[in-house]
């Protein structure tokens, strides 16, 4: 039986000191305004504006003041996950912006060269624009993607920023200004219509960018329509949020916070399944005062935490550091879900692990934790058939292959079915690997293959 007390709890509970600062955030044209940035030289800091003006830059003052170690820089693992670093471009694309930087090339001309150096980044990985995007009728429903049968995603306008940019995001093109590259909707009715005609829709996942940055009267308007009888069958609501890891005063301090716990309770209380799946990188966003009070007070809703995130080289390329990331969530009560491939997409030269290495990493840390950690999966890559699971390196009849399956698949019926690719220690992505045996295509291609030209035609 549910507590009547927990709404007065989740509104209150883990309350920390009110002496955090106001929310001030640094963008590209404020590099100049940080003050730590200090201690690297004038050619390091260049080296950041140069790199800004084609990737997203993004950061605040937590972040700045409670997680980074400034003893530590460039090497810092959140100073890599937030800041940007030379080799997150390559040679020749950062050697155009230091040129047009250092000439003083025009805004227009600068922007017509970094457009041209993001379209090169392939900013829609996996056939976001052409597969995803549902329909009503003839009608494409920007901000909305259903890829998977029993999930929709949906971009909320209001949500397409972050309190900080994480700088292997592969949702990046949301950031940089260029509407082509985006997705969002601001009309609820349209998602609620879309929901209503398809009732083998369970989970809606709202992502972004961060539905967190949203005022709680902007959530609410998307959310406490589905509590109405004809959504009974969309039973878990998935809000993706890196809000706990970058600003997470928003459960604690914001002026709404309250009003966000108690919307959060209302869909909890009604029988949805809320599911907040948080972003984590590193252990020690995990370490503040104020993210293990969010955590309290979000788990007090009635709301399940889930964790995920990518393996990135310079972040957590460790087994060490993973094995530790599981340990503190599960102590926290945070459900670890999943260790992702890093996408290919934007900066993926600077932050890829080839696979074998993944799963090296994946197997050293999940040896490490007990069973209750063990619910993380991976590595997994979000590639364009489905989300591919890598399970390992073992030896058929001689020959030393990959073993694979589909943790989701476009055809559902592709599900947890294995297949083998040729062993390759190089491949970074499931696009570079080849079916092993000396067959010629993956068991599932030809049919993918067809998708894809039936949503070209």
């Amino acid at each position: 039986m549910r507590n009547p007390a927990r709404l007065s709890r989740a509104a209150s509970s883990g309350a920390v000191p009110e002496s955090a600062d106001r929310f001030q955030v640094f963008t590209e044209r404020q590099l100049d305004q940080i003050p730590e940035l200090a201690r690297l030289t004038e050619a390091e800091r260049f080296a950041m504006r140069v790199v800004a003006q084609v990737l997203p830059f993004r950061v605040n003052r937590y972040v700045i003041d409670e997680l980074i170690d400034w003893d530590n820089i460039p090497h810092d693992p959140i100073f890599q996950l937030t800041f940007p670093q030379p080799g997150m471009l390559q040679p020749t694309q950062f050697q155009q912006i230091a040129t047009a930087l250092n000439t003083g090339l025009g805004q227009g001309e600068l922007r017509t060269l970094c457009a041209a150096i993001r379209h090169d980044l392939n900013p829609h990985p996996a056939g976001q624009m052409e597969l995803n995007v549902p329909r009503i009728g003839a009608e494409r429903l920007p901000g909305l993607q259903h890829k998977y049968r029993e999930t929709v995603l949906f971009f909320p306008s209001q949500g397409q920023t972050c309190h900080a940019y994480c700088t292997f995001c592969f949702r990046w093109p949301q950031f940089v200004g260029d509407k082509e590259l985006r997705f969002a909707a601001n009309e609820a009715g349209r998602l609620h219509d879309y929901l209503r005609l398809h009732p083998e829709v369970s989970d809606l996942l709202l992502t972004g960018g961060d539905p967190m940055v949203m005022k709680t009267k902007y959530l609410a308007s998307y959310l406490e329509p589905l509590l109405a009888p004809q959504f009974e069958h969309l039973t878990t609501v998935r809000i993706g949020t890196k809000a706990l890891s970058f600003w997470p005063h928003r459960f604690v301090h914001d002026a709404d916070a309250d009003d966000l716990l108690r919307l959060l309770e209302r869909l909890t209380t009604a029988g949805k399944q809320v599911a907040i799946m948080c972003h984590f990188n590193h252990p020690r966003e995990l370490s503040t005062p104020t993210v293990r009070a969010a955590i309290r007070r979000l788990r007090d809703t009635g709301a399940v935490l889930r964790s995920q995130g990518p393996l990135v080289a310079h972040i957590n390329d460790d087994p060490a550091v993973w094995a530790q990331l599981w340990r503190t969530q599960v102590r926290l009560g945070i459900q670890p879900y999943y260790m992702f491939i890093a996408r290919d997409t934007g900066a993926r030269h600077y932050f890829e692990v080839p696979l074998v290495r993944a799963w090296q990493i994946y197997r050293g840390a999940i040896g490490q934790v007990s069973g209750l950690a063990r619910t993380a999966r991976g590595p997994s890559m979000s590639a364009g058939p489905g989300k591919i699971e890598m399970l390992g390196v073992t030896e058929i009849n001689g020959a030393k292959v990959l073993a694979l399956r589909f943790l989701q698949g476009r055809n559902p019926a592709w599900t947890h079915r294995p297949f083998f690719a040729r062993y390759d220690t190089e491949a970074t992505w499931f696009d570079e690997l080849r079916p092993a045996f000396g067959e010629e295509q993956f068991f599932f291609e030809q049919e993918y293959g067809a998708m894809l030209e039936a949503a070209q035609a």
